[in-house]
């Protein structure tokens, strides 16, 4: 059976890559996007774009009304939207209030509203799989970003206590945490290009580049069937930086 998979900032990089994972096995997949979640939609089979700003509870309620009046049904929610790539490094007392507070609106919050909105939905059909999508970061404690990691190691005990909590109704929790990936907008960073491409490449396992595309397979298995008892779950998919 198909599933109906929710993908948040699914208009391009990352998200997209696993969008189009979802849709090429035949899923109905919902990209939940502020900009260009329609024309990203466009492109792929079986597939809707809904403006969506998950920092706002208000959009995402309506964004999951919209898909439960076309589909009826949520089996998948990717909590792929956050703020990294716009973020240029700097000491934390050079992190202004307004700044920390954005990217713990995105990263953080954004979590809490998607999951508030389709909980009900999954706990209703008696099954359905969440998947946060972290950063290795939280593990490193990178320097310099200290907003970025704070919101991500946060993702870490959502994940855990979701998992708990949503168990008993069927319904699983998994945080897939990716290393440094050549998304969209990492391309357009100079400066993260700068600090950190060659720095990642040289402290992996694997000698190369990370794309979204070696995000997909991991993501696609914490949602299906095959990961059945995997719940609670940090995957962290970096080429073999952190290991653990």
């Amino acid at each position: 059976m198909s599933r109906i998979a929710i993908i948040t900032g699914a208009a391009q990089g990352i998200g997209f890559a696993i969008a189009e994972g979802f849709a090429a096995r035949g899923d109905h997949v919902v990209i939940a996007d502020p900009r260009g979640a329609a024309a990203a939609a466009a492109t792929l089979p079986r597939a809707i774009g809904i403006g969506c700003d998950v920092a706002d509870p208000a959009s995402v309620d309506a964004m999951v009304a919209e898909v439960m009046a076309r589909h009826g049904r949520i089996d998948v929610l990717v909590n792929n939207a956050g703020i990294f790539t716009s973020l240029l490094p700097g000491p934390l007392e050079e992190i202004t209030p307004e700044a920390w507070r954005r990217v713990m609106s995105v990263n953080v919050d954004g979590l809490f509203h998607t999951a508030r909105a389709v909980v009900p939905h999954m706990k209703a059909q008696g099954q359905g799989a969440i998947l946060h999508i972290g950063s290795a970061t939280a593990f490193k404690g990178n320097p310099l970003m200290l907003h970025y990691v704070t919101s991500k190691a946060a993702v870490l005990g959502l994940t855990r206590s979701m998992a708990r909590e949503l168990g008993p109704h069927g319904i699983r929790v998994n945080n897939l945490a990716p290393g440094y990936t050549l998304s969209d907008g990492m391309l357009a960073n100079d400066v993260q290009l700068a600090r950190g491409r060659q720095k990642n490449i040289d402290e992996r396992a694997m000698k190369r580049d990370m794309m979204p595309a070696d995000l997909v397979g991991a993501a696609l298995f914490l949602c299906g069937d095959q990961a059945g008892m995997i719940t609670g779950q940090t995957l962290v998919v970096d080429g073999g930086v952190f290991m653990h």
